[in-house]
Parts: C-alpha cells; structure tokens; sequence
C-alpha cells in the first residue's frame, strides 16, 4: 500500500469528532479507520487552516481513480445527513479517507471490490476560508 499523505485537521473538527466516536460507542465500519486518521493528525486552530483542506462542512471534487468517476459531495456529520447525494458522512469510507487531505492528495481507501483510491482536485467551499471559524 502507497504511504499514507499527512492530513491536517482544525482544533474544532478534531474535539467534536473524538467527542462523536465517545458518545457513540457502537461499532461502524470505518470505526477504527477514522479513530487512526485522528491520531495521526496534525492540529490547527480553525483561523490557521490552509484553504486547500478538507474540514468538516467543506465541499469537495474529488475522482476515484480506478473507475475514473468524479464526485463533489460536502462532507458531513452524521446529524446533517438528510439523504441529500450531495452530502458524505464522516462515517463513510471515502468521507474518512477525504477528511483533511490537500488539493492533489491521493488516499486508497477499503472498497467492496478491494482498495480504490481517492483523489482531491478541488475543494469548492471550505467553512474556514469562509470566515465561518465556529461553526
């Protein structure tokens, strides 16, 4: 498997994803996967983040290489899922492999077929570039 690229995430998303997987104890898929992405984060605060990172509640353009197919869906809590193909749990294998990477990273990530592998072509929205810090 490819190295992982490094990812960075704001003080914000970091504390309220750590308290998500504390409150809920259950078991997900990605569970462990996204618990390993937290751990190996760097962290910033909201007001320092780069404008080229997936945050929580950015909109991201991203294609799967294998198949070729490009996607732009917003990255989400799972409270914020309303069934809309726009929107991507953070509990979803590729929100967890797009959470906190740059414009141009690549990430393989667990599929049914196997492994594919995500990557970053643009981030369309970003709360942080935005001014939206509290969110």
């Amino acid at each position: 498997m490819a190295r992982k690229p490094q990812i960075t995430l704001s003080s914000l998303d970091y504390e309220r994803l750590q308290a998500l997987l504390e409150k809920d104890g259950n078991a997900f898929p990605g569970r462990e996967a996204l618990e390993a992405e937290l751990d190996r984060a760097d962290v910033l605060e909201p007001k320092d983040m780069p404008a080229d990172v997936v945050t929580m509640n950015s909109t991201v353009r991203f294609t799967l290489k294998e198949s070729g197919k490009t996607s732009t869906l917003q990255l989400v809590y799972p409270r914020d899922m309303d069934g809309s193909s726009e929107k991507v749990s953070i509990f979803a294998p590729v929100g967890i492999a797009l959470l906190g990477l740059r414009v141009g990273d690549e990430l393989q990530m667990p599929s049914p077929t196997g492994q594919v592998t995500v990557h970053v072509e643009a981030i369309t929205w970003q709360p942080e570039s935005a001014g939206e810090l509290h969110r």
